[in-house]
């Protein structure tokens, strides 16, 4: 069983899953921020790949990745920085970016280096379903890797029942149809989405994700689906102020716990 599997059969609401740069905001202090989210209570930890190009990313999660860029991240550098995190935590970490870098990389040695490092998934938007299903669905078995795919507001009936065929682990739900980082309250429209895809049915739990920033956002995501992802609001706060000690006051605040001093 997957460290996600285990972690929706044991938990199936409120689940937090905070997205972060690798080598943000500097380049040693990965292993560091991931250590502090597990002890502060988050579920998931999405790790975002920088990458020179990105589709979907706003301009939070881009800058962040441009300096982390700077600072000297790439692939290798990632793999070696987590080399020894699963003797230090369990927390499901699943892989952020863009099928282009896997390739750049070598597909297989990039599984490989996956499953030898511990990650447990992987989120490639520019991956399309159906040269997965044909080309890759496999490799991902072979190498414990859970995939993970995205339905936005835009998807129709049956790309979402696609999704869900393909998808192990979770659904990832694009709560708005636009880059990250979009902040505002979550509209009726969405919720009308959030409802009409929960009647479906669907075999995989489903995190919403893009524009959830605060304590408000995350309980009404919560209440449409197995949890929410953040990453532009934490992006935010490690640029304002790295420390654990903010790290643990940022994820208090978002599931509506009492901030330490």
């Amino acid at each position: 069983m997957s460290r996600l599997t285990d972690l929706f059969s044991k938990k199936q609401s409120d689940i937090l899953n905070i997205y972060f740069t690798a080598g943000y905001p500097k380049l040693d202090d990965t292993e560091r921020i991931i250590l502090a989210l597990d002890k502060a209570g988050a579920d998931v930890i999405e790790l975002g790949m920088p990458y020179s190009d990105p589709m979907a990313d706003g301009p939070t999660i881009q800058e962040s990745g441009s300096q982390a860029l700077k600072n000297g991240m790439k692939l290798a550098v990632l793999f070696d920085q987590l080399k020894d995190v699963r003797t230090k935590t369990q927390i499901p970490l699943v892989l952020m970016g863009y099928f282009n870098q896997v390739m750049q990389f070598g597909e297989e040695q990039f599984f490989a280096k996956c499953m030898e490092v511990g990650i447990d998934g992987l989120i490639l938007p520019d991956l399309p379903l159906e040269v997965f299903a044909r080309e890759y669905k496999d490799m991902y078995k072979k190498y414990s890797l859970d995939s993970i795919f995205l339905m936005s507001p835009q998807s129709g009936e049956q790309r979402i029942k696609r999704v869900d065929e393909l998808s192990t682990g979770f659904i990832y739900m694009v709560a708005d149809a636009s880059i990250t980082g979009k902040q505002g309250e979550i509209t009726k429209k969405q919720i009308e989405y959030f409802e009409n895809v929960d009647k479906m049915g669907l075999k995989n739990p489903r995190l919403i994700g893009f524009g959830i920033s605060d304590h408000q956002g995350y309980t009404t995501a919560c209440n449409y689906a197995n949890g929410a992802i953040i990453g532009s609001a934490f992006i935010r706060q490690l640029k304002q102020n790295p420390s654990n000690e903010r790290i643990t006051d940022f994820i208090y605040g978002i599931k509506g716990h009492h901030l330490i001093a």
